[in-house]
């Protein structure tokens, strides 16, 4: 029986992806973001964007374009998503049109912006899955949302919940903007670990995600050159809010998000040692180091690995085998 039988019965196993999701919008930074990714690997993905990237009046012909290059040699290792328009544009099904048929068999996953409810969501997951199985694409889509309204704040738990739901980020600078002045724009920065409407807002979108083996996302941080405040947002969104994900918005912070939300070398060692020991016996509890640990450390330890792994830390072949 493998590990993950043994150790999540009857749970949600929970969902492992690469620690850093960098945004591209227009062709120049799509292309960049590919170059960077085929140097450093697939330890960051890439979300092409037909929302914010779009320019007013050629929605149709940009989503032809990042088809074309998300289809393109650059791009070497299929972790690359798109954001389409939200499903109150009238361009958010011919973006589906346009792209689903194209690049449904490549695409790591789509995201949905601004969605009002678990119902709305549904929707727009029900018009992807149509048009990619009248496409011949052999796959469901994984698909991940934005989370930055009042009624998508209210039903988290039930978007979190959606079986092709992998994903949630927060959408700070909408969220805060729904509030129409009533959260000073310090919210929209580094104000937003502290200001309690914020805060939970965030809390509510990562213990959804949790409660349903999804991964929680945290938005962009707004300072693209210091590496010490892009660390320090980071390490907090990490610490005390349990993201395990991070929008990057500019190359410079990609190599910041992926160290801070990766496992150590030493957290790897001690995961993948505790792992062994269990295996070897047989799953019961065991000690290391003077400390007992049984399945519920082994689930922790399990999760460690996942995230190493989605990463590219490297890891034994023998504690690969046990998260595989």
């Amino acid at each position: 029986m493998q590990a993950k039988q043994v150790l999540f019965q009857g749970e949600a196993l929970p969902r492992a992806l690469p620690v850093c999701d960098h945004y591209a919008g227009t062709e120049v930074r799509m292309r960049k973001a590919l170059q960077l990714q085929s140097d450093l690997g697939p330890i960051f993905d890439i979300t092409f964007d037909c929302e914010d990237g779009a320019p007013v009046g050629q929605e149709t012909e940009h989503a032809e374009l990042v088809a074309n290059i998300l289809l393109g040699p650059e791009n070497k290792f299929n972790r690359v998503g798109v954001r389409i328009h939200d499903p109150s544009h009238p361009s958010w099904k011919s973006d589906v049109a346009t792209l689903i048929p194209k690049i449904g068999h490549r695409v790591a996953f789509i995201m949905i912006p601004k969605i009002m409810s678990a119902d709305q969501a549904q929707e727009v997951i029900d018009e992807i899955n149509h048009t990619a199985k009248t496409a011949g694409v052999a796959r469901l889509i994984p698909i991940q949302a934005l989370i930055e309204t009042h009624g998508a704040l209210r039903e988290v738990d039930a978007i979190a919940a959606l079986p092709q739901i992998e994903s949630l980020s927060f959408g700070l600078m909408d969220f805060v903007s729904e509030h129409h002045g009533a959260i000073p724009a310090d919210a929209m920065d580094r104000g937003q670990f502290d200001h309690p409407l914020v805060a939970r807002a965030m809390l509510e979108i990562s213990a959804a995600c949790h409660a349903h083996g999804k991964v929680p996302s945290h938005n962009v941080c707004t300072n693209i050159h210091d590496l010490e405040i892009i660390k320090s947002d980071t390490l907090r969104a990490k610490n005390q809010f349990a993201y395990t994900r991070k929008w990057s918005i500019h190359p410079n912070q990609i190599p910041m998000i992926v160290e801070t939300l990766s496992p150590s070398t030493s957290e790897v060692e001690m995961a993948s040692a505790i792992l062994i020991a269990a295996q070897d016996a047989q799953w019961g509890p065991i000690q290391y180091e003077g400390r007992l640990h049984d399945r519920a450390s082994y689930r922790y330890f399990w999760s460690v690995l996942q995230k190493a792994h989605a990463s590219g830390h490297p890891i034994s072949a023998k504690a690969l085998e046990l998260i595989c």
